[in-house]
């Protein structure tokens, strides 16, 4: 049996205010299960407490409303209010060339026939297969729980992973090519703006160059500064920010990474078991240093970086924040690779130190593993879905919350092998939305969220 006490009493949790945690508290409930255990669905398809349900939304290769297929991998994904009440997802499809099959049309090599070539980024040239890698929209009705309409909106690009939900209404998807240096004239390994709408129609693709080239994985604005936080999904990635020369354009800006103010070049992966640093719960002075030739031809962007000082993280994957902090997931940190969790608390001026600090390592524990993309929790906590880098770890992903008490629970499993992925609640917070990656299915759960 895997070991709670190794996780609670060695880690603990520091955000929004919350204690460490001991092994009394442990034994006093800190270990909680507000809507109770886990029922097993019967349909194999998704176990949730008694009372919620669920609602499958779309499936791998089905046909959308504009006669493309669904794809495949879908990943990131944020829900945004669209027009007279309902909800629009912008989701992402971590698709690669290798994963054909999965891709929107029926037959890759004909795209002329199907779509302008302008609409997609890499169209294939000298007779080589396009890139089908993307986003499609999906609009929800919440009144009915019912989809009234998915399409494509994004094609042409290289493995969105994840991405980061704009205030004005669009999503930043997030390419984490396979192959950054390639032989087929096109590059990949930007940034594109995707609008959330309910309109069907392939939008045309802009990489946003000024955000760099690297393996991205998720961005996070911070309103109040207009700075856009990013992270990068390698073994040896840096956290990024971007400072745009115009608030909400990220066309033209300074990318910057972060740097541990007394210790240049950290390393905070943490895989030495008998260094024992970074702790958690220990503030470390951050700064930012400048970045040069972002564009990095020879995918070595990260490597220079180090060089000038920055500190280095294990496979950055999700972002976001909450209240006054963002929260980053390294999926496989720590001396076991079950992962991390950094808090990074912005100074709120541009020159000035911020302050990072590990307040989630799990060593030994059943209770979070590989923490991936997360997202804040209408109640206050956040919500983190697992990727599940080693399955001996864990038999099944879940989706995990901790609340602003700091009590930790779990709210979804999956029966079946494969990662959980795009976690976003609707606007009114009654809706939650999750992807199951490797079975393909889009869900919807709802009920009884008022006992968190």
């Amino acid at each position: 049996m895997i070991n709670r006490r190794s996780f609670l009493g060695a880690t603990g949790l520091a955000f929004l205010g919350l204690q460490r945690y001991t092994l009394a508290e442990e034994a006093a409930g800190r270990v909680i299960e507000p809507f109770g255990p886990l029922l097993k669905d019967p349909k194999g398809i998704l176990d949730l407490p008694e009372g919620f349900s669920y609602k499958v939304l779309a499936t791998r290769g089905e046909t959308m409303a504009d006669g493309f297929k669904v794809p495949g991998q879908a990943d990131g994904m944020a829900a945004f209010a669209g027009p007279d009440g309902k909800v629009v997802l912008v989701c992402n499809h971590e698709l690669g060339l290798e994963m054909s099959a999965m891709g929107p049309f029926e037959d890759n090599t004909k795209l002329s026939e199907k779509i302008d070539k302008g609409l997609c980024f890499d169209a294939g040239i000298d007779g080589k297969e396009p890139f089908f890698g993307g986003t499609s929209n999906l609009v929800f009705d919440p009144t009915t729980g019912e989809k009234t309409s998915h399409f494509l909106s994004l094609v042409g690009t290289d493995r969105n992973c994840a991405g980061g939900a704009m205030p004005w209404g669009a999503w930043i998807t997030c390419e984490e090519p396979g192959d950054m240096i390639t032989e087929r004239g096109q590059k990949h390994g930007w940034c594109f703006e995707v609008k959330a709408t309910t309109t069907p129609g392939i939008q045309k693709p802009v990489a946003l160059k000024a955000l760099g080239r690297f393996r991205h994985e998720a961005v996070a604005l911070d309103p109040k500064t207009g700075i856009l936080y990013l992270t990068e999904d390698r073994g040896d990635g840096l956290l990024y920010r971007f400072l745009p020369e115009v608030k909400n354009d990220f066309s033209k800006g300074k990318l910057q990474a972060l740097s541990i103010a007394d210790k240049p070049s950290a390393d905070l992966r943490n895989y030495d078991p008998e260094a024992k640093w970074p702790t958690a719960n220990t503030a470390l002075k951050a700064k930012w240093i400048d970045l040069s030739d972002i564009e990095s031809p020879k995918d070595d962007l990260r490597m220079r970086g180090f060089e000038s000082g920055a500190a280095r993280f294990a496979r950055g994957e999700g972002i976001h924040l909450v209240g006054d902090s963002f929260y980053i997931a390294c999926t496989d940190g720590g001396p076991k690779h079950r992962g991390q969790i950094f808090r990074l608390v912005p100074s709120g001026e541009v020159d000035k130190e911020d302050t990072l600090e590990l307040f989630l390592q799990p060593e030994e524990s059943d209770l979070l593993t590989n923490g991936d993309n997360l997202c804040p929790a209408p109640w206050g906590g956040i919500v983190v879905c697992e990727d599940l880098v080693d399955p001996t770890f864990s038999p099944a992903a879940h989706v995990r919350c901790v609340t602003p008490e700091g009590k930790v629970f779990t709210l979804a499993r999956n029966p079946e092998e494969g990662e959980f992925a795009g976690c976003c609640f609707s606007p009114d917070g009654k809706w939650f939305f999750v992807n199951l990656q490797t079975r393909g299915l889009t869900v919807a759960v709802t009920g009884p969220w008022e006992k968190a």
